[in-house]
Parts: structure tokens; C-alpha cells; sequence
């Protein structure tokens, strides 16, 4: 089953946002922590879903960003104006990019487009809930430990789909929160999310099936659960073959980076589900993925 509508997940997990923009809260007894700096314009919908489900907002103590996309750290300025003290979570990379003055004026830039869609303009102006920069306050690495109450979450790196990328398993539950670290899926599509490293997308997608699993908590589409927890990881591998084998097959033909990603493209946009990135970014994505696929290629050719 998956969980495409915000509510309980499990006992402990609720999810929180939208379809299209997810985070989690996960519940310690008597401290919380949320997984996931969802988008902007999800603002009024968190505040809504607070109120409706009785959330104690005094027991969120931490925000952890599982990586620095536009779409995955966007609320996150908000609610930490909300909720000052509730300490902020990234990556040691997560962190450089988000101090990083450029990468968040183009982050800000990408989530105010999507409040303009979404009609939300004005109440943007009134919540002030625009993306306006978000400090990292605590980093977290490869085996960390992170305590929320009567709950451990345990910490991974993962890069590939970003170099920031970064998971977190909770073993009481089983749930793996794997953001876009293991693609993203939405009924019968599946997008392999190698965008930085296709190599390190692949590894960290073994790395993750390692992990016994009940749920698989993405950050766009819900959260897999039961069977479909199980099956995620090794359809994500899957898929990720028969995406290189296609990346590779269109550069070997071409021998030429715009050419390849101007097919990948296409590939890429032929049945997105509702919601999906527009094509200008996906066209941006493919471009990193056949940029990575091409170098190499052509450093085994050497």
C-alpha cells in the first residue's frame, strides 16, 4: 500500500504537507522530530494539518533536511521562525550549500514560482512564509545517532541523487526516510534520481536495501508501505540499471552531451504522474545525469 494523502502513517509517523511536497513527523513520546523542509507554498496546509491533528508543537525539537533542494527545504524557515527552538538538521554538505548566499537566492526563487501557481501570493505576504535562507545549526554523518525521545534514528549517507544527500532509519518502526535518495515513484512510474553521481545513486541504493524495511517514507508521492516498503529498494535498483543502460545507449549513439539530453528528456517526460517537475528542470536533471554518464564513459575509453 502507499500512503499518497497526508495522515497516519504508522503509530509514531504522520505525514504532513502535501502529495506532492511530504514530510514526516515522527513521534518520541514527549519530544518530536520532523524529517523533511518540504516546499514553501505546503505553509498553510502543515498549519492546518497541525491544528487537525492535535500536534504539540512545543515537542517538534528538531527539522532534519535530508538535502538541499529547492523542493526539500523550503518550509523550513518558516517553521523554525514558528518554532525557534527547534534545532536544525543537515548534512556537512547540506550545510555549506545552504550558507551559500547563491544557492539560497535560487532556491527562494524556484519556491516563490510554486506559491505563485499554487495562487497563494498573497498569503505568503500575510504568513510571511517565502523561502528566506535557513541556518544549519547541527550537522549529522554516517552512523550518527540522533535521539528523539524513545526513538533512535540511526543516520546514512547517501549521495547521488545530491552530493548532500543523507537518510535516516528508524529501527522501531522500520522506516526508512530516503527522501529522493532512492528515486521517486508514483504508481507505475519511477524515476531514477541519479542527478549528481549516477555511480553514487546506485551504491546508495545498495546501501539502503540492506536495511530491513515496513515503510519507505519518500518526500514526493507518500509513503510505501507493507509490501510495498519491501519491494521499493529492489525496484529502485532495477530501475536505476535500466536507466544507465538507456543514459549509456543514447550517449554511445550521439557522442554528444546536448544531443543525449535533449532524448533523456523526452524519455524522462513521456508519462510524468501529476505534479511532476516541469520539464525545464527535468531537462536540467537529465543534463546532469548524461553529463556524469558521458566523462564516464570516456575515461573508460582512455
Amino acid at each position: 500500500m502507499v500512503i499518497s494523502e497526508p495522515g497516519k502513517v504508522t503509530e509514531r509517523i504522520t505525514f504532513l504537507g502535501r502529495r506532492d511536497s511530504c514530510l514526516y513527523l515522527v513521534d518520541g513520546g514527549g519530544e518530536s522530530v520532523l524529517v523533511g523542509g518540504g516546499m514553501a507554498y505546503v505553509v498553510p496546509d502543515i498549519l492546518e494539518q497541525i491544528r487537525r491533528y492535535g500536534i504539540r508543537e512545543r515537542e517538534i525539537r528538531r527539522v532534519i533536511i535530508l538535502h538541499a533542494h529547492f523542493d526539500h527545504c523550503g518550509a523550513a524557515p518558516f517553521l523554525k521562525r514558528r518554532w525557534p527552538w527547534m534545532r536544525v538538521t543537515a548534512s556537512v554538505r547540506g550545510k555549506d550549500l545552504l550558507s551559500n548566499p547563491e544557492v539560497s537566492k535560487a532556491i527562494a526563487a524556484l519556491n516563490q514560482q510554486f506559491i505563485v501557481r499554487a495562487g497563494l501570493e498573497e498569503e505568503a505576504a500575510r504568513l510571511g512564509f517565502g523561502f528566506t535562507g535557513i541556518e544549519v545549526e547541527e550537522t549529522a554523518r554516517e552512523g550518527d545517532l540522533i535521539s528523539c525521545g524513545d526513538v533512535i534514528l540511526e543516520v546514512l549517507e547517501v549521495p547521488g541523487h545530491s552530493s548532500c544527500s543523507i537518510a535516516v532509519y528508524v529501527p522501531q518502526e522500520k522506516a526508512l526516510f530516503a527522501s529522493d535518495a532512492a528515486g521517486v515513484r508514483s504508481g507505475d512510474y519511477f524515476f531514477s534520481a541519479g542527478n549528481s553521481n549516477f555511480d553514487h545513486y546506485q551504491q546508495s541504493l545498495d546501501k539502503m536495501a540492506k536495511y530491513e524495511v515496513k515503510v519507505v517514507a519518500g518526500e514526493h508521492y507518500g509513503a510505501a508501505v507493507g509490501e510495498e516498503a519491501r519491494t521499493f529498494l529492489p525496484r529502485a535498483i532495477e530501475e536505476a540499471k535500466k536507466t544507465r543502460a538507456l543514459l549509456e545507449a543514447s550517449y554511445r549513439r550521439t557522442r554528444d552531451v546536448q544531443k543525449s539530453t535533449e532524448e533523456m528528456t523526452k524519455i524522462f517526460m513521456a508519462q510524468p504522474p501529476p505534479g511532476f517537475l516541469d520539464r525545464e528542470v527535468i531537462a536540467i536533471v537529465a543534463g546532469q545525469m548524461v553529463k556524469h554518464i558521458a566523462r564516464t564513459m570516456e575515461e573508460k575509453r582512455r
